[in-house]
């Protein structure tokens, strides 16, 4: 068994030797040549059913090869048996839902707030024809019924980062299935399907691709539940691009490198925002008192690059005053990404139960990257004193150097 970073760089290119090339090759066939039509009606029925390969691909929305090469990785990395790609995050959540609730008759989704805003309004929009349930990780069981197909839980959180206990949560969840957003962690700091969760689920846009230049999603799990996601794939033809499979597959490689980068200086980050005069919270796993189970160093490798963190002025004018930080959703990309959640990805989640899960208005939530940790603090130090009077700012000066330097 290879260890992380060895199946980061070789995972899913098993058959490349065979086939005489290096980098990965790019299928963007639509259809596909098929000889004996016997055999290309087998296949196609076997790949409706859910299977992984049949004789021929037949057609790209039922198969791709390319796309297959990066769902091997990602699921080798995830230590699970399958994984199925979509055209989006949101799509792999819609297949998942589908595929636990709609296809086996049990229609009830029990959900931990925070989730990200997106999941959390397709789960309390009726859309898919479910109801949810909103409860705290402890109460997960009180909340299930016999219509309850699956839990959802993100953790870290998206995005205050809160962490939950996932083999605490099976547990409780019993019987019925578990979906863990994995997409802050990511398989280099955390594998929830080895701590009980059904499925592992990741907006592949943010830390797998790395770069902020593809749109996908990618759930990991036992090839028993992969077949009904490619089911739903197939049916509603939410599947992932081929150049998206490429790039995603691609992102992998360094993958690690850059994780372990940019949680170093979030690290570093957390404990200097933290110490700032123009914040109130900071939110990061490292910080005194953010992780009172110990999870950090048993379910995760580490406390990731993801931070938040609430400001003692209006969110909207440090956001304003920033130079070198992005202002925008998404995360995970090499560069820093900052947005306002209640503003952005939250919006849609009710005020009252985004305050109650702990996502306040003036939270911002921060994407840390790859650039030198002093010119991002730089950047957001000046963004968070430009509005502070001149006299706050010289009282707390002398206490502002003494926390820096206690961290």
């Amino acid at each position: 068994m290879t260890r992380l970073r060895t199946t980061a760089v070789h995972g899913g290119r098993d058959d490349l030797a065979d086939l005489g090339v290096h980098a990965l090759p790019i299928d963007l066939s639509t259809t596909y040549p098929i000889p004996d039509l016997g055999e290309g009606g087998h296949a196609l029925q076997h790949l409706a059913e859910g299977a992984a390969h049949a004789a021929s691909p037949v057609y790209s929305r039922l198969h791709n090869p390319t796309v297959a090469r990066f769902e091997q990785a990602l699921a080798a990395l995830e230590g699970t048996s399958a994984a199925v790609a979509f055209g989006s995050g949101m799509a792999a959540v819609t297949a998942v839902v589908q595929a636990a609730c709609v296809l086996t008759g049990k229609p009830h989704v029990v959900a931990v707030r925070p989730i990200y805003g997106g999941t959390d309004h397709l789960l309390s929009s009726g859309l898919l024809g479910v109801r949810t349930t909103y409860a705290t990780a402890d109460r997960v069981a009180d909340a299930i019924t016999p219509d309850t197909g699956l839990v959802v839980v993100e953790t870290p959180a998206n995005p205050n980062l809160d962490l939950l206990d996932i083999a605490a949560v099976a547990a409780r969840a019993g019987g019925v299935p578990v979906m863990v957003d994995n997409t802050f962690a990511t398989p280099v700091l955390q594998n929830p399907a080895a701590l009980g969760a059904t499925y592992v689920l990741h907006s592949g846009t943010k830390y797998l691709g790395g770069h902020g230049d593809v749109l996908g999603g990618v759930v990991a799990c036992a090839e028993e539940h992969a077949g009904p996601l490619r089911q739903v794939r197939i049916i509603t033809g939410a599947v992932l691009h081929p150049l998206g499979g490429y790039l995603m597959h691609r992102g992998l490689a360094t993958l690690p490198l850059r994780v372990e980068a940019a949680q170093r200086t979030a690290t570093d980050l957390a404990a200097r925002l933290d110490a700032h005069p123009g914040t109130g919270l900071v939110r990061h796993p490292s910080l005194p008192g953010a992780d009172p189970s110990g999870l950090v160093g048993t379910q995760m490798r580490g406390p990731g690059a993801m931070l938040a963190f609430t400001t003692r002025e209006d969110p909207t004018a440090v956001v304003r005053r920033l130079r070198l930080v992005t202002p925008a959703v998404s995360l995970g990309s090499v560069d820093t990404l900052i947005e306002h959640p209640a503003a952005l990805t939250h919006r849609l989640v009710p005020d009252t139960a985004r305050e109650e899960s702990g996502v306040p208005a003036n939270l911002l939530r921060l994407s840390v990257g790859l650039e030198d940790v002093e010119d991002i603090w730089d950047d957001l130090d000046q963004a968070l004193s430009g509005g502070c009077e001149e006299d706050y700012i010289k009282s707390s000066s002398s206490d502002f150097r003494e926390r820096v330097a206690s961290h």
